[in-house]
């Protein structure tokens, strides 16, 4: 007998994404002709076993499950599209660039996205060029287009709307050119304090004290604050005073401390 004839004869395990239940499901070409794997309406909790698919799909369709957090997958370099639409996902694993290396689609319709921030390890999805986040909590955030354009530089079509150049200028005058900056400004500061020596105390403390005089305007840090404080604006006028404040450099009175 067949290891896969035994996978389908093996009892179905509820709500379990099993090797067997993968045997099971439909495998077919789609109206698009990419070979899918349908998994839909199994009450899956969790994805797990997904080497059972043997990288032999362009598509994995997930939908309509309980999954509450996208990871447990392997390294399926040949998947392109993964629809996860119904299901109660709140979280992204960090590990989803490294396993889904050639992902292009991405469809998490109807999940529980709740904050900006729940997407930023989308980020580590090099070819991703479409997505769909619509009715989740985060499409309501104030910059909610924004701040996923900004996060995701290389996306196209985002909610099943083309992104427009005039929606990417506006990404980088509130959030700046991409998250590449970010990393680079955050990796001075450890090297500094590595090269700190007693003998030149008295001079790495004049810039300190010399900074308020120069009024060279907020640190990286702050205008990460800043930024940050742009995208969980609850009011236009708020909004208005923190993109001046970014624009000018001047920090705000009640961003000083942060």
């Amino acid at each position: 007998m067949s290891v896969s004839t035994t996978l389908y004869n093996m009892p179905r395990l509820a709500g379990r994404l099993t090797a067997e239940l993968i045997v099971r499901c439909p495998q077919q070409l789609n109206a698009v002709k990419d070979y899918e794997l349908d998994l839909r309406g199994n009450k899956i909790a969790a994805i797990e076993n997904m080497g059972s698919t043997e990288n032999q799909f362009d598509s994995i369709d997930l939908s309509d499950n309980e999954i509450v957090k996208l990871e447990g997958f392997c390294h399926l370099k040949r998947l392109r599209v993964l629809l996860l639409n119904n299901n109660r996902i709140a979280r992204i694993g960090e590990d989803v660039g490294g396993c889904l290396p050639s992902l292009e689609t991405l469809v998490l319709t109807n999940n529980r996205l709740t904050n900006l921030a729940d997407i930023d390890n989308l980020a580590t999805l090099p070819e991703l060029k479409h997505l769909s986040l619509l009715d989740n909590i985060i499409v309501k955030k104030p910059n909610y287009r924004l701040y996923v354009i900004h996060k995701l530089p290389n996306l196209k079509v985002l909610d099943f709307s083309r992104i427009k150049p005039k929606e990417r200028a506006a990404s980088v005058r509130v959030f700046g050119e991409s998250v590449a900056p970010t990393a680079a400004t955050s990796e001075p500061a450890p090297k500094k304090a590595k090269t700190f020596e007693p003998g030149e105390e008295m001079e790495a403390e004049k810039p300190a004290e010399e900074a308020p005089k120069k009024a060279t305007g907020p640190t990286p840090e702050q205008l990460t604050a800043i930024k940050i404080a742009i995208a969980n604006a609850t009011t236009l006028e708020e909004v208005a005073r923190l993109e001046k404040a970014l624009k000018s450099g001047q920090m705000p009175d009640d961003k000083m401390d942060e």
